[in-house]
């Protein structure tokens, strides 16, 4: 069984069982579950929401394990996967995989070697002084599977196909001289593949972190600790941190961070900072410029462009503005950008297609003329 499939099973013991049995247990002590509600009316199976439904679960259940459980049947070649790669994942990783514009190389100018392939080791990787790309490092092909699907793109996060993210890994594997030009990656083949990743067995297997008793040692703990009850350590101190003066070199964190996943950036404007934009937020409520801020915090647009004049992935819409402000002849020009994407204006890195109305594509256009003004 699957880590995920673990979760929700335990989810659904404590949310529904447990709840029923406390139920009973508290009206069976004499204690009603609600003093206006008469005892012959308690029921005492009542549970805590409803049992989640097949799509339910299927939704969520999306990891793919080390040997393969959990990827569904699927293909896609590598000519699609350039496809996808130039529209989709270029802007941010190169068109060959190989920008550290933005991220770390995935691929690089690494390109598997036989006698790589042949022990399932990276000979390059020996060299502590020499840098290595993701692709390199790999030694799961179900780690590539797994975080394409789930958190790919940057700004649109599960949106992928499974035939889409065959076909993305087949790109990736071929960039690496991995698989051919015309390989064609599907779940009968893909054992083949992990067969032949350069560093397969560049990963220890023996601990108890891989999931079911299937892998590794099957979960076996590599610790032993127990509680500390009596004559326990002190808790540890923060003696130091980031002086107040320079948490905000880089803009505030908590108005970059992504829309999706359990992360979210700290606080890193003084009280006083943010109490001036909490009066000028209240103050701006009802104008023009805050209803584009909230849509291009919806939207996402917030992770590649800060609100300010610093730059992110891309241009801030402050710096922005200063090269179209009062240009009104602009607005359509910039309408198009946002809508189909476009390179070469702000430096190298592309912007994707976004999904986006005309209307709030114009919308934003019309604010980064008038002077993004928050």
């Amino acid at each position: 069984m699957s880590n995920s499939k673990i979760r929700k099973a335990a989810l659904a013991v404590v949310l529904g069982g447990a709840f029923a049995c406390g139920a009973t247990a508290v009206f069976a002590a004499g204690v009603p579950v609600n003093a206006r509600v008469p005892s012959k009316d308690v029921k005492l199976d009542a549970t805590l929401g409803r049992a989640a439904t097949p799509d339910e679960i299927k939704a969520w259940n999306i990891d793919v394990r080390p040997d393969f459980q959990g990827l569904p049947p699927g293909q896609g070649s590598v000519a699609q996967g350039t496809k996808l790669w130039e529209a989709k994942c270029a802007s941010c990783h190169g068109d060959f995989a190989d920008s550290n514009a933005v991220f770390p190389p995935i691929v690089g100018a690494y390109q598997a070697t036989k006698q790589d392939i042949k022990t399932g080791r990276v000979a390059k990787l020996a060299d502590i002084n020499d840098g290595a790309t993701t692709i390199e490092k790999l030694s799961t092909v179900s780690t590539l599977f797994d975080y394409i699907h789930r958190a790919m793109p940057w700004n649109m996060p599960d949106s992928l196909t499974w035939d889409e993210t065959y076909a993305l890994v087949a790109y990736l594997l071929n960039l690496a001289n991995v698989v051919p030009s015309n390989f064609v990656l599907t779940r009968d083949n893909v054992q083949q593949v992990q067969d032949m990743l350069p560093n397969r067995n560049g990963m220890i297997w023996n601990h108890g972190m891989w999931p079911g008793k299937e892998i590794g040692n099957g979960g076996i703990p590599d610790t032993h600790n127990t509680d500390c009850m009596k004559n326990c350590a002190p808790a540890p101190k923060i003696t130091s941190f980031i002086p107040e003066y320079a948490l905000n070199n880089n803009g505030n964190l908590a108005d970059q961070y992504r829309q999706w996943g359990p992360i979210r950036g700290m606080e890193t404007e003084s009280k006083e900072e943010q109490e001036k934009k909490a009066k000028e937020k209240a103050a701006a409520a009802n104008s023009p410029g805050a209803k584009v801020v909230a849509l291009l915090k919806e939207k996402g647009c917030i992770a590649c462009h800060s609100l300010g004049d610093n730059k992110l992935v891309g241009p801030g819409y402050k710096e922005v503005a200063a090269k179209y402000g009062g240009k009104k002849d602009m607005v359509a020009e910039l309408t198009t950008r946002i809508i189909k994407g476009g390179s070469g204006v702000w430096g190298s890195i592309p912007m994707p297609p976004q999904s986006i109305s005309e209307d709030d594509a114009k919308m934003i256009a019309q604010w980064i003329v008038d002077g993004a003004k928050q």
